[in-house]
């Protein structure tokens, strides 16, 4: 049996679920698309190809390797695109949520059946139809929840928009002893860089107390500053927009030291040396073209 425990995004990683880029489909047509960024690469004929996105993958799975880590990967499915584990199942202390996500996306939660025979059945929830709520929304950071989330009216005319209100308060429930925290994410179907598909394209906490923030990913400037108030201003790698487009904040860590990254995050690999992280890089960048970087692609299951 696997004993679920995800306190944070930071303790030393046990196990976890891996996405898959094997039979990932043909190119989509540009209607097909779920994110501005895919859609900006479909449309300009430089949409990644699936064996250089197996590669990336494979660099992903050799760094866990090299630390130990248990890795699952999702049973493949024929021409059905699986790299972003984070979306389908997330894990809160000894609980794992299964994310209703978008509708045709429903299978990938089938291909990890085989990672879910080790977890107690009652340790698995299956949130309500009305609860929208993917894992790139929700981070659990000790006794907090931080989830993004769009509440606009126009909510259900934004695909980019994943996590609802009825999203938050399905978390409060659920876990009464945390305080969740919600944050207002921007949305855009058309601009990439002003669209935060989800709350780790625009922030995410690392060890020693550091975080990667993007104040334009956030509708309500006090909730931005709130974060700011929480880890300190000195503990914060600021990103810009075109950063954030290039999925900055959307690293790993595989412990409080150790952080995965893209090998082109230059600014960012420098900044995370001199605050004396272990940097990882691997090379990521056809990946991030479908909008989600090394943690859209993975599923913690167990840190201690």
């Amino acid at each position: 049996m696997l004993k679920l425990n995800i306190k944070d995004e930071v303790s030393q990683l046990k196990a976890v679920v891996l996405g898959t880029a094997k039979s990932c489909g043909p190119v989509p047509s540009p209607k097909e698309a779920y994110d501005p960024k895919s859609l900006e690469h479909i449309l300009a004929g430089t949409y990644p190809k699936e064996a250089d996105m197996v590669k990336e993958m494979d660099a992903f799975a050799q760094v866990f390797k090299k630390y130990g880590v248990k890795v699952f990967r999702p049973e493949v499915l024929e021409d059905c695109n699986q790299i972003f584990s984070r979306d389908i199942a997330f894990v809160i202390d000894d609980k794992l949520v299964k994310a209703n996500i978008l509708p045709d996306r429903e299978e990938e939660f089938e291909a990890i059946l085989h990672v879910l025979e080790y977890i107690a059945p009652e340790n698995i929830l299956y949130p309500p139809e009305e609860v929208h709520i993917e894992g790139g929304d929700v981070m659990p950071w000790d006794e907090h929840i931080f989830i993004g989330t769009y509440t606009g009216h126009d909510y259900p005319d934004y695909i980019t928009a994943r996590t609802n209100k009825e999203g938050v308060d399905y978390i409060r429930k659920m876990f009464p002893d945390k305080t969740v925290k919600s944050f207002e994410l921007r949305k855009s179907i058309i601009n990439p860089k002003e669209n935060a598909l989800h709350l780790d394209c625009c922030f995410q906490p690392i060890g020693k107390g550091k975080a990667i923030l993007h104040k334009n990913g956030f509708l309500i400037e006090e909730e931005y500053q709130w974060l700011v108030d929480f880890f300190g201003r000195e503990n914060i790698f600021e990103i810009t927009a075109d950063e954030m487009y290039q999925m900055f904040s959307n690293v790993f860590s595989i412990s409080p030291e150790v952080v995965v990254t893209e090998q082109n995050f230059i600014r960012l690999n420098e900044w995370l040396r001199s605050q004396g992280f272990t940097v990882e890089e691997i090379p990521y960048a056809e990946v991030s073209k479908q909008g989600g970087l090394l943690r859209c692609s993975t599923l913690p299951l167990v840190r201690e």
